[in-house]
């Protein structure tokens, strides 16, 4: 049989997902000496080792048997009281589930929302994994994008309402954003819930990055303008706050009337997340404040030194983010950020993300991360200075 053949008695929606121009990227560049890596989202520091002791404890202890699908109730617990003191909220513990990370949260809202022909609008910029998801399952996105206006990044609440038709399932809003940094403020909450319950349309709020803001000490939240009956969503990570991606732990905060369905999804999917890793994130959630803390703070010094740096270069235009931890600028003259973002690799050895997986706003862009200690960040701008920095030669733009 021939790999056509094997491909052809695939679902064609599954064979036919593109790879996220991301990896195609990173693709090009694994496995060169010396490369920077400023591509993917995640920083460069290790979990820290009293989290990993409560894995490792919990371990020899014996707790290596399936668990509760929606979380061990001392965790589900542990996530009602940082609700509480985070964005003060009260929740109960039927109404939040632990899953294997934010994507499979994500993927979970889509099983159980999407229906073949229906459409998501997704507020972009954003990261590329939504728009696979929805796709994935049948469902078309449409796109809401964010623009950079004076220096800021401004959502047209009404062009979004706009969009919205009576296909229109849910509005998948990620703030703080990946790529951009963008917020959305209280009062644009919300608007945009008022108007998805008058419509009946459902919000999937992606709030990964809601201690990742330098302005204030936390991010504005749904939940803290929703009402207990709405059709609401929040997708959360232990990933980004707590120096924690290769763990793959997320929750979910749902209607309650959601959590048997939610557990009968996992069961068939992943049958839930090991109880040792659970009980390292009761201590990171618990015991890990300081951690969010010295995070939040190396992350504004890399915003800082990385802006200080591009706002200087004449080929840019970009806005210093308010929140999360990348720089996403327009460079000027450029129209493939694959192949652009490519040739970096090949002339400065510096891996960039490219705007163009962020969805159709997001051509002409690249994304860097500065989740980095200060040398890595000095280094990797020394190396783009002489592509993207006032030295550039208009003619490598292309």
């Amino acid at each position: 049989m021939t790999q056509r053949a094997i491909l052809d008695d695939l679902r064609h929606d599954v064979a036919e997902l593109e790879e996220t121009g991301i990896v195609k990227v990173a693709v090009h560049g694994w496995g060169k000496p010396g490369l920077i890596p400023m591509w993917f989202g995640e920083g460069d520091q290790p979990t820290p080792a009293f989290i990993c002791d409560a894995a490792a404890e919990a371990m020899r202890r014996g707790e290596t048997f399936y668990t509760d699908q929606l979380g061990i109730l001392p965790l589900r617990e542990s996530l009602v009281r940082y609700t509480k003191r985070t964005f003060g909220v009260d929740v109960t513990t039927s109404e939040v589930a632990l899953v294997t990370a934010g994507m499979s949260a994500l993927y979970l809202a889509m099983d159980m929302l999407i229906e073949p022909g229906d459409e998501v609008i997704a507020v972009g910029p954003v990261w590329p994994n939504i728009y696979s998801t929805v796709e994935v399952h049948g469902g078309v996105v449409r796109h809401a994008s964010i623009d950079l206006v004076d220096g800021e990044w401004m959502l047209d609440l009404d062009a979004l309402f706009a969009m919205a038709s009576e296909r229109t399932k849910a509005i998948f809003v990620n703030s703080p954003g990946n790529p951009t940094g963008w917020m959305m403020e209280s009062d644009e909450q919300r608007a945009l819930m008022d108007f998805a319950r008058a419509r009946g349309i459902w919000v999937i709020a992606d709030e990964v990055y809601h201690q990742l803001v330098f302005d204030r000490d936390v991010a504005p939240s749904f939940l803290q303008v929703a009402r207990r009956d709405d059709r609401l969503l929040v997708v959360n990570s232990f990933s980004k706050s707590w120096l924690m991606t290769g763990w793959r732990m997320g929750w979910l905060t749902h209607p309650p009337e959601l959590g048997p369905v939610i557990a009968k999804l996992v069961q068939i999917t992943t049958s839930g997340v090991p109880a040792f890793l659970q009980r390292a994130a009761i201590t990171a959630l618990e015991d890990g404040d300081e951690v969010t803390k010295a995070l939040r703070a190396r992350c504004k010094i890399g915003r800082d030194l990385v802006f200080d740096r591009l706002e200087s270069w004449p080929k840019l235009r970009l806005a210093r983010p308010k929140a999360a931890f990348y720089a996403f600028f327009a460079v000027e003259g450029m129209t493939d950020s694959v192949a652009f973002a490519k040739k970096i690799i090949d002339d400065a050895n510096v891996g960039l993300a490219p705007g163009s997986a962020f969805g159709p706003a997001g051509e002409g862009y690249l994304r860097l991360c500065f989740a980095a200690s200060a040398e890595t960040i000095s280094r990797g701008l020394d190396a783009l200075e002489p592509i993207l920095g006032t030295g550039a030669d208009q003619r490598r733009i292309a």
